[in-house]
């Protein structure tokens, strides 16, 4: 048996240009940092006495024999790219729901491929999960998600992220001292709206819309070195950081109608109102997760104003997809 264990992430600034239509002409670039809510992913060789070859267990549960008849497309996919003839069980438990804004279908694939390759007796490097993952999401199931979300979860950690031209991403970890790192950590709030959405449906229109929204695409880029300034610049007041998630969030909206709606807008006006400094939707947009800057003495107002929504406490994670059980039950024994 194998258990890999993958975090979810926070994206602060710089979401949209990590997908390839942008970033292979322009360079794209990323803020974020991945939390202590993981994608549990349990996978083992499937002993040869059932009539199927394949037991996958997520939020519905297949027996299959035939690897294409399998609905889940990362489990399908990931298994006809890595040859893999032999019969699975796979079991999957997040932290976190799907289709929430925190990257959860990167972070299901990014432990598959983990899962699998240690199966197989093989030790997978996070350059390598990151650029595999990418390939199956965007090629082979060619779902409409960008790059970012497949190198927080192989990678974890407080991280710049660079998409080059070539192709090739560059992770660099954000350096603090100890007491800096900590306050903005408990500086951020995250609350789930309650709301659930395709982000494919979401961000084919963004993507569709590169080309007229590359004006602010290149401003929302900028603004990842503008934050990277504030956070490793002792002198600067980490306020800053908040008040530039505001700015961020004006201008994302901008990409697309379906990124915010009236209840989205709601519910952020509540929390500014009641002492955030700034804040965003995760993900896609439509909905999911929100995350908020709020100083400490602003904390239970805030709280207080978003009573009806769920808020999820959370420490980051520096450690990426690992593998925490390794009892490999070899294929035939």
């Amino acid at each position: 048996m194998i258990i890999s264990r993958t975090p979810y992430r926070i994206s602060f600034f710089g979401g949209g240009t990590d997908y390839p239509e942008y970033y292979n002409e322009f360079g794209g670039k990323t803020l974020g940092v991945t939390i202590n809510k993981y994608s549990y992913l349990q996978v083992r060789v499937l002993p040869p006495f059932f009539e199927h070859k394949y037991r996958i267990v997520y939020s519905k549960q297949e027996n299959i024999t035939n690897v294409n008849n399998i609905q889940h497309p990362s489990v399908r996919e990931t298994i006809k790219y890595l040859g893999i003839n032999y019969g699975l069980s796979i079991h999957h438990d997040g932290d976190i729901p799907a289709r929430s804004g925190m990257g959860s279908s990167s972070a299901f694939t990014v432990g598959l491929l983990n899962s699998l390759n240690a199966l197989e007796g093989k030790i997978s490097s996070k350059h390598e999960l990151t650029k595999q993952s990418i390939h199956i999401e965007q090629n082979l199931i060619k779902e409409n998600v960008g790059s970012q979300d497949q190198t927080f979860a192989a990678y974890g950690g407080f991280n710049l992220i660079k998409f080059l031209q070539n192709e090739e991403i560059i992770v660099d970890p954000i350096i603090l001292n100890k007491a800096r790192l900590e306050k903005f950590q408990d500086n951020i709030m995250l609350f789930f709206s309650g709301l659930s959405r395709n982000a494919s449906e979401v961000v084919l229109e963004q993507r569709e819309k590169t080309k007229i929204n590359i004006p602010n695409l290149d401003k929302i880029k900028l603004l990842v070195d503008e934050a990277y300034e504030i956070l490793i610049d002792e002198k600067r007041d980490l306020r800053e950081f908040g008040e530039l998630l505001n700015y961020t969030w004006e201008l994302k909206k901008k990409l697309s109608n379906k990124i915010s709606n009236k209840e989205i807008d709601t519910i952020y006006e509540k929390a500014i109102v009641a002492g955030a400094i700034g804040g965003k939707l995760l993900g896609a947009g439509g909905g999911g997760f929100m995350a908020f800057y709020v100083e400490k003495e602003n904390q239970l107002k805030v709280l207080d104003a978003l009573r009806g929504y769920l808020h999820i406490p959370f420490n980051f994670d520096f450690n990426g997809s690992k593998i925490i059980v390794y009892e490999p039950n070899y294929k035939g024994k």
